[in-house]
């Protein structure tokens, strides 16, 4: 069994610094085997922002798996924004846009889908998608494959498919081919677990989707910040949905699911 810490929307520049010493802490006693952070480390892309989210990995655990997210492109400069828009994040974060983890149990896989020509959408391209079958293509059967992106390949219900990811059902074929078996993203600062059986027809394969909502942003919606810790095992999921607590300044387990596979589709567990 591996155990993955999943973080998301960190986006410090709004982050509520009440919250990282203890987030800080939890992830250390949890002793993780991948640190997932899922994007939108920064709020505004400034210089000051990242050097704060630098300080907050350099705490964490390794090995890390960090993706970059679309508020992790310049806004307001324009020339930044569509001549060197991953600068900073090169600079301070890292310049690894195609990370992972491998070993004899699990494959961790990221995906840059920020984009300069959108203000919050994202996208793959068919070079990425492309490489990321390569990389899957050697991986064997008994290999847990996750493919950690900012935006969603598949969506929690009341949210509309312009949050989808561009270009995601080809992705999602190729994924099928690959076997890839678990889905992880954040954006939509909701926390969120299913599998991709609805939205995608595609000869019995359903892929395990899990969403982390914001684990610092002031910026909630409709639930407090919030973190998943998943148990990974080859056929079976355990999700941890670790909530913030302000009367007792702790993250808590606020729900627990479980999800299994049985032949090439991933579902909910009956217990």
């Amino acid at each position: 069994m591996r155990t993955l810490l999943h973080l998301s929307d960190l986006h410090f520049g709004r982050a509520d610094e009440r919250l990282l010493a203890p987030l800080v802490e939890f992830a250390n006693g949890l002793e993780p085997d991948v640190v997932v952070v899922s994007g939108d480390l920064t709020q505004r892309a400034r210089s000051r922002q990242f050097r704060e989210a630098r300080r907050f990995l350099d705490s964490l655990p390794q090995p890390r798996i960090v993706v970059p997210g679309n508020h992790d492109v310049p806004l307001h400069n324009v020339f930044s924004r569509f001549l060197r828009p991953r600068r900073k994040f090169r600079r301070y974060i890292t310049g690894d846009f195609a990370p992972e983890f491998v070993d004899d149990e699990i494959a961790v896989l990221g995906i840059d889908t920020s984009r300069s020509l959108t203000i919050k959408n994202g996208r793959v391209n068919e070079a990425q998608i492309e490489l990321l079958r390569s990389r899957l293509e050697p991986l064997g059967d008994d290999v847990v494959k996750v493919v950690v992106s900012h935006h969603p390949f598949d969506l929690p219900a009341g949210h509309g498919d312009s949050d989808l990811v561009g270009r995601a059902a080809l992705a999602m074929r190729v994924f099928a081919c690959s076997g890839v078996d678990l889905l992880l993203a954040g954006h939509l600062h909701v926390s969120h677990a299913g599998d991709t059986a609805a939205r995608y027809a595609l000869g019995g394969y359903a892929a395990l989707v899990v969403q982390a909502g914001t684990a610092t942003s002031t910026r909630v919606r409709g639930e407090g910040n919030a973190f998943n810790v998943l148990r990974v095992e080859a056929s079976r999921v355990g999700i941890e949905r670790m909530v913030w607590q302000p009367g007792s300044a702790v993250f808590a387990c606020a729900r627990r699911e479980s999800f299994q596979r049985i032949g090439g589709a991933w579902c909910r567990a009956d217990v």
